[in-house]
């Protein structure tokens, strides 16, 4: 059994919680908080709690889960790695690609592995776009395009007041949108460019609550990035959208988890509907967080990497971080100006 732990006894800690439990190969030991109140919801059938995680991470623990405020994400990521702990570590991986380039290094010099959750990947719908990219149906891409409609009210960043600041949270890009910003990575490839307009027009917090992206892809395809938290007055969509040549698809709803749009060249309408009918069917499919925590447990007994790793959580926080360049100084990014461990304007 691969033994876990969990720093942070939050909301998204209970995800964690239920994501292990699920997991035939695993089994959580132990869980890390200061606040010994909410400790207390999680210490259970012998979980053991621990107020300092420097005692936690003494005890046989194969992998530590970082369900922190995202600000002390790259502190902890390194102090675990250091214990020889592998890591899993919530969205996003750190706030700047520097403490991005220190956590992998950090897992890299001790031999652990990392993961960062990005859980949306295993979305049935999502999974299925993933195969007709590999396998070419849609021929030359024209473009792509994300969009997150949502709502999250002033209620929600008065929580806590790290909630929306730009040294320990982030606004709408690094929150929410990395998601489907991992999404346009996982599909369309590497981006050459970006430009950027963003805004805090409604919530009254330090980031940006509203933000538009046009996208060059290295590929030559083009793409848009349209990500809101000010949509009143609750979520109204998640979707991603693919165009090319011989197929044109969308993934959408409420969440990106239902196909709305599914036209291939030589696809018949029995074809679509049979497809549209399995995802409606099970369009949540295993939780993703569950994904994510089976995963880290194959990689450990099989030896191998994560398949949303260190690596891959550093690109979708690359593009949000050149969205935010771009934003700030009114002028397109271009990717090739992030250098790991230098950021050069």
């Amino acid at each position: 059994m691969v033994r876990y732990g969990i720093v942070g006894c939050g909301h998204i800690a209970k995800k964690h919680v239920s994501a292990i439990q699920a997991d035939p190969g695993a089994v959580l030991v132990a869980v890390c908080d200061t606040n010994e109140e909410r400790l207390k919801e999680f210490t259970i059938d012998g979980v053991i709690g621990y107020t300092d995680l420097a005692d936690m991470l003494k005890a046989d623990i194969d992998v530590v889960s970082i369900c922190t405020p995202s600000g002390l994400h790259p502190a902890l990521t390194i102090q675990v790695a250091e214990a020889k702990k592998h890591v899993i570590v919530e969205k996003p991986m750190a706030l700047t690609l520097e403490d991005a380039d220190r956590m992998i290094d950090a897992c890299e010099e001790n031999g652990v592995k990392m993961a960062v959750v990005h859980p949306n990947r295993f979305r049935p719908a999502i999974v299925e776009l993933r195969k007709q990219i590999e396998n070419e149906k849609f021929g030359t891409i024209g473009h792509a395009n994300a969009t997150v409609r949502w709502n999250r009210n002033q209620a929600y960043y008065d929580q806590a007041p790290w909630r929306g600041t730009k040294a320990m949270d982030g606004g709408v890009l690094m929150n929410q949108a990395i998601h489907n910003m991992d999404l346009l990575l996982w599909m369309m490839g590497d981006v050459d460019e970006v430009y950027t307009y963003d805004a805090t027009r409604i919530r009254q917090i330090e980031a940006e609550d509203t933000s538009i992206s046009v996208i060059r892809f290295q590929n030559g395809a083009l793409g848009v990035l349209e990500a809101a938290v000010t949509i009143y007055p609750k979520n109204l969509e998640e979707s991603l959208s693919i165009f090319g040549e011989k197929g044109s698809a969308v993934v959408g709803g409420p969440t990106a988890n239902w196909i709305k749009t599914w036209d291939f060249e030589g696809l018949t309408e029995e074809e679509v509907a049979q497809v549209k009918e399995q995802i409606t069917q099970d369009p949540w499919g295993m939780p993703g967080h569950e994904c994510i925590i089976r995963d880290m447990t194959l990689a450990i007994t099989e030896d191998r990497t994560p398949i949303v790793s260190g690596t891959e959580g550093r690109a979708a926080l690359g593009l949000v971080v050149a969205c935010q360049m771009s934003a700030e100084s009114g002028k397109p990014i271009k990717m090739s100006t992030l250098k790991r461990n230098i950021l050069t304007k």
